[in-house]
């Protein structure tokens, strides 16, 4: 078993743990390269079809390359998918910086699925080499009632014994890709054949290395045009995953205060 197979052993079983001891599950799929290499180990898991729905949190305003890819994969893949309206702007923590401000429109999108199809259990494809914050999740993560997450107050995760209870009224939140890295993610990638949207691909002398929303990320400087080059280029680089993302630029505890209240 090489390093990938290990990983990948270790995501599936946390997939059918989740599925097994979890009443309501659903998936976010952001349509970037972390959450569909979560759809195939999802469908590895599953043996073929993933037997829970996977959740878009549409801000309207994805590029037109995301979106071309949600219509052609979610049916291409046989997905049950949501993908419901984020609340506006306006409803968003108004002394948020701006990028961030927008960003945590997702994060009302969940707290409104979460009590409009009464999930208990959320898959998502954060990463903790990912960004600082996320460093500190736990596979199964407990959130409050209102999605908030207390990183200081984390169960302890020993030995792959995971602890799935959780206060009624609140949901956990599982992280299949939590021990992954990016130079993961696009070796997996590569290996299976996985679609990913063309954006990440170098165009004029730019690709994008992390997607979100249009405004608010924004391309690297890279000739990368395929898998290979992005991963040599990714072996070379000390510029952070998401240097692309606005939000990431704001104030030193934007994206701490967003993922205390509930952001992914």
């Amino acid at each position: 078993m090489n390093h990938l197979d290990a990983l990948e052993a270790e995501s599936i079983y946390i997939f059918r743990e989740a599925y097994a001891k979890i009443d309501k599950l659903g998936m976010l799929w952001s349509l970037g390269k972390d959450s569909n290499v979560m759809i195939r180990l999802a469908q590895k898991a599953f043996l073929g079809r993933i037997p829970f729905p996977v959740i878009h949190l549409d801000t309207g305003a994805e590029f037109p390359e995301t979106y071309a890819f949600r219509e052609r994969y979610h049916k291409e893949w046989n997905l049950d998918m949501i993908a419901d309206d984020c609340p506006p702007i306006e409803d968003a923590d108004p002394d948020l910086p701006p990028a961030s401000r927008f960003a945590s429109r997702k994060s009302l999108g969940l707290k409104q699925t979460l009590s409009r199809y009464g999930f208990t259990g959320i898959i998502a494809g954060i990463r903790r080499d990912e960004q600082a914050t996320r460093a500190k999740e736990r596979v199964f993560s407990p959130r409050a009632d209102d999605g908030a997450w207390d990183f200081r107050d984390q169960p302890a995760e020993f030995w792959d014994q995971y602890n799935l209870d959780h206060p009624q009224g609140a949901h956990l939140r599982v992280h299949p890709l939590l021990h992954w890295t990016e130079v993961d993610i696009w070796q997996y990638i590569e290996r299976e054949n996985i679609p990913v949207v063309p954006l990440y691909f170098a165009r004029d002398g730019k690709r994008f290395r992390s997607l979100g929303e249009e405004g608010i990320t924004f391309p690297i400087d890279s000739h990368a045009t395929t898998i290979p080059e992005i991963i040599a280029e990714l072996m070379a680089t000390k510029e952070p995953e998401r240097a692309g993302r606005a939000m990431d630029h704001d104030s030193e505890d934007s994206f701490e205060r967003l993922r205390a209240a509930g952001y992914m």
